[in-house]
């Protein structure tokens, strides 16, 4: 039957059908390139996974300033990154070390500083590595200059997604596009695991292996294909307490807030087992929040 011969009925029931399939169907290949950043999202659509840039328009606005104990780092990275968006030769950077030091917030300021020149974050999730051959393909003939965001960079034993990066790193026999830098944080120096017996000079191994050193050095190779290395390290109790009293006064806490605060900060970062700058923004949240309220009745 024609659509136009069809009942209102048929016609009603063709526009379900229609609605109801339209989720299971990949989105417009158009991309809206106004945004600051991007997070490279994948969706099964009929069985098939089909890889997108999603668009963030909203990012989170952290200034570097408010980033401290970490000044050589600091300064290393908006250099690179300055190099980067001035079209100057730049290099692809590491950021390992302790956790809650401010590698991903470093990043992620690197990107509200220079953002107005043209440079734009794309968020790439571990998984998703295997698919960065695509991503690359997209951004190249772009004017923005990316920087392709890996956060808590790490690979278990027998996972290949790693060669994906080695090759955009620098292995692959195609030019790595002058507008594209990986940026990557991970508590491993490293990034994939070692074991002892790999140091061992045994001359029989379970697994068959012939020559042991050679695996290890595939596994150091990745992280030195990184140009530029950048380590971070747990804070002193005094640079854990300075992180503190910079947070309360941002919430606008006086100087005689801050003074009383110094015990509670010092035993919140015991329960948390760590003197982070993470955890110092955590605590200050806290201690700001409830004497706001105290305030407030």
């Amino acid at each position: 039957m024609k659509a136009k011969e069809a009942g209102p009925d048929a016609l009603a029931r063709l526009e379900n059908l229609l609605a109801r399939l339209e989720p299971l169907l990949p989105p417009p290949a158009d991309i809206d390139w106004s945004a600051p950043a991007y997070r490279w999202r994948k969706r099964r659509y009929l069985g098939v996974e089909v890889g997108r840039l999603e668009p963030l328009h909203r990012i989170a606005r952290i200034d570097v300033d408010d980033l401290r104990h970490i000044d050589a780092q600091r300064e290393a990275i908006l250099r690179n990154t300055e190099q980067f968006v001035r079209g100057l030769p730049a290099n692809n950077v590491l950021l390992t070390g302790a956790r809650g030091t401010g590698k991903s917030s470093l990043i992620r300021a690197c990107l509200l500083r220079f953002v107005n020149d043209g440079l734009r974050l794309v968020e790439v999730d571990k998984r998703d590595l295997v698919d960065l051959p695509d991503i690359v393909a997209l951004l190249a003939p772009r004017a923005e200059r990316f920087i392709l965001f890996c956060d808590d960079l790490s690979f278990d034993e027998g996972e290949s997604s790693y060669k994906a990066l080695k090759a955009q790193l620098d292995g692959s026999v195609a030019a790595a596009p002058d507008n594209v830098l990986i940026y990557a944080t991970s508590n491993r120096r490293h990034l994939m695991p070692e074991y002892m017996r790999e140091n061992l000079d045994a001359k029989h191994q379970d697994d068959g292996e012939i020559h042991p050193a050679e695996s290890v050095e595939e596994k150091i190779s990745l992280s030195e294909r990184f140009g530029l290395w950048l380590s971070f390290y747990p804070f002193r109790q005094d640079d854990y307490l300075d992180i503190v009293a910079h947070w309360l006064a941002h919430y606008g806490a006086d100087r005689a807030l801050i003074d009383a605060a110094r015990a509670e900060a010092l035993q919140f970062a015991l329960q948390r087992g760590s003197r982070s700058g993470r955890v110092a923004l955590q605590f200050a949240r806290d201690y700001a929040g409830r004497h706001g309220l105290r305030a407030r009745r």
